[in-house]
């Protein structure tokens, strides 16, 4: 079961009634207030710890503003989502502040003792004794004394210069870093200790938008403009949930495909009418939907839900249609032919095509650029690049197999690494790609196995990568695909080739030379002596 949500054209405000347009934004006020409000009182009685109302939170907004019950119950779900998306979040980061602390802990370590070498090289030219550690980059060539760098040597040339030109500013600037490090390890600890104790919030609106009337320009002098915007990011959305008894699976909102016409009723009890609506890439299946859920006898058992969503931009309006679907009921799960195995990485994807037996049959790389792009830029690259991979995946009758990986806590744990390195990690979208992978390949019907990423690279450097000359990430993706096709790697055995008598290693499935010959675990017919690994 999965959910999905096809948008519609968009509705232009002059091309309907200007009380549908009064009515519409009457209700998305009154509806989202009622959300804020729920949101508000169930954060304000969680931090008090007590209740000031003898009603349930439902009844409450009812009361308040004036909504039925299918308009009350939807704000309060939109509210308890809210507050458990926050919750979520919070657990996201205080896991990185973990990982934040942890990663100034190895700074500071790191340091410390580089402070103490220095300082011990100090006190050895006070006594007038210089010494040095053996793999220093200080160290005394005859009478002078230098400091080898990765791209510069400095030559101090008597001991005088080398400890008050070198060793006392080196010594001021480690105490200098250790205590900003120091300083930054206890504010960590307590941006820790405060999510681990506060009950989080929200700015509806966004947070950036509301600190902008300080201090954007054109919001400081004109007020009007900044209370419209926020009105407009505060109020523009709605979502009413649906419900599995209702004869078009909501009790508020009605689509007529055949007339591809939508009434709704507002919470003041205005009927509005919404002509030619249709939507562009699922109007058949909001069709099959609706009609079978108008042709479903015993709705409260066998009915599915259908929910609606107003979204206000300006001058036009998009109404989201809100669906469950079943999986696909014929789906591509068979390894016996082969697996697909992929390696995700920052600009391409490694792709390997295994058999049943695990043999390598072919690999390959798709290469994009995300650097330099916007957000959107990088979705639409990445989607494309999907679409390509799995129509291959389709073509040779296979299912997909990929590192199920979490790269939100390794972006935040070395902070303190090699520049370039930490922009490729920035810049890798990871939930990009698999969400662009696994949607399209749930399109086609074709499964994705996630496996365990351990040690994947390593494994495939180590074995595959000379051996069948191709790169460390495609090697990577053929450890993937073997590792969802269940091949195991056996203990390496030593035997003696029929052909030439050498002793060689040999690990199975794992051992295939260039004719393509699988090496069995005692014997060897291959003219070519087995490459050992």
């Amino acid at each position: 079961m999965g959910t999905k949500t096809y948008f519609s054209n968009r509705v232009y405000k002059n091309k309907i009634a200007i009380t549908y347009v009064n009515a519409i934004t009457d209700v998305l006020v009154n509806f989202n207030r009622a959300k804020h409000f729920a949101f508000d009182t169930s954060t304000k009685e969680k931090r008090s710890c007590h209740s000031k109302r003898n009603k349930s939170i439902h009844l409450t907004v009812k009361e308040c503003f004036g909504l039925d019950d299918y308009y009350a119950n939807s704000a309060v779900q939109e509210a308890k989502a809210k507050q458990k998306s926050l919750q979520e979040l919070n657990k996201l980061y205080k896991t990185n502040k973990q990982a934040q602390i942890q990663a100034v802990k190895t700074k500071q370590k790191q340091v410390k003792s580089r402070l103490t070498t220095v300082k011990k090289m100090k006190a050895s030219f006070v006594m007038g004794k210089p010494t040095f550690p053996k793999n220093a980059k200080e160290q005394k060539q005859g009478e002078r004394f230098v400091v080898q760098y990765r791209k510069r040597t400095d030559i101090y040339d008597h001991p005088y210069q080398f400890e008050h030109s070198y060793l006392e500013p080196e010594i001021k600037r480690f105490e200098a870093r250790l205590g900003f490090l120091t300083f930054k390890r206890h504010k960590l600890e307590q941006d820790l200790q405060r999510l681990q104790t506060i009950i989080p919030s929200v700015v509806f609106g966004t947070k950036r938008l509301f600190q902008s009337q300080y201090t954007n320009d054109k919001y400081m002098d004109d007020r009007d403009q900044w209370l419209n915007e926020c009105k407009q990011a505060r109020y523009h959305t709605m979502t009413i949930s649906g419900r599995k008894d209702g004869a078009s699976g909501n009790f508020v909102f009605h689509y007529h495909p055949e007339h591809r016409t939508l009434h709704f009723k507002t919470s003041e009890g205005k009927e509005i009418e919404i002509p030619n609506l249709h939507f562009p890439y699922g109007q058949e299946k909001v069709k099959s939907a609706i009609a079978t859920q108008n042709q479903c006898k015993n709705k409260k058992k066998d009915g599915q839900p259908i929910a609606w969503s107003i979204e206000d931009h300006g001058d036009y309006y998009i109404f989201k249609c809100i669906l469950t679907e079943k999986d696909k009921k014929y789906r591509n799960f068979s390894k016996s032919d082969g697996v697909i195995g992929i390696d995700c990485n920052v600009d391409h994807f490694a792709i390997s095509n295994i058999n049943g037996k695990g043999q390598l049959v072919s690999s390959w790389a798709q290469t994009f650029d995300i650097f330099g792009k916007t957000s959107g830029q990088i979705t639409k690259i990445i989607e494309a690049e999907a679409i390509q991979l799995v129509n291959v995946a389709e073509r040779l009758k296979k299912p997909i197999a990929k590192e199920k990986l979490d790269t939100t806590t390794s972006k935040a744990s070395n902070p303190y690494g090699n520049k370039k390195a930490n922009l490729r990690l920035s810049m890798f979208a990871y939930n990009k790609m698999t969400t662009a992978i696994k949607a399209r390949a749930e399109k086609i019907g074709i499964a994705v196995f996630e496996v365990n990423p351990a040690y994947t690279s390593q494994i495939g450097k180590i074995k595959y990568m000379k051996r069948f000359g191709i790169s460390i990430h495609e090697a990577a993706s053929m450890v993937i695909a073997r590792r969802a096709n269940g091949v195991q790697r056996k203990a390496s055995t030593s035997v003696a080739c029929t052909s030439t008598g050498e002793d060689i290693r040999c690990a199975s499935l794992d051992a295939v030379e260039v004719c393509n010959e699988i090496v069995e675990r005692d014997t060897c017919t291959c003219i070519l002596p087995i490459r050992s690994f």
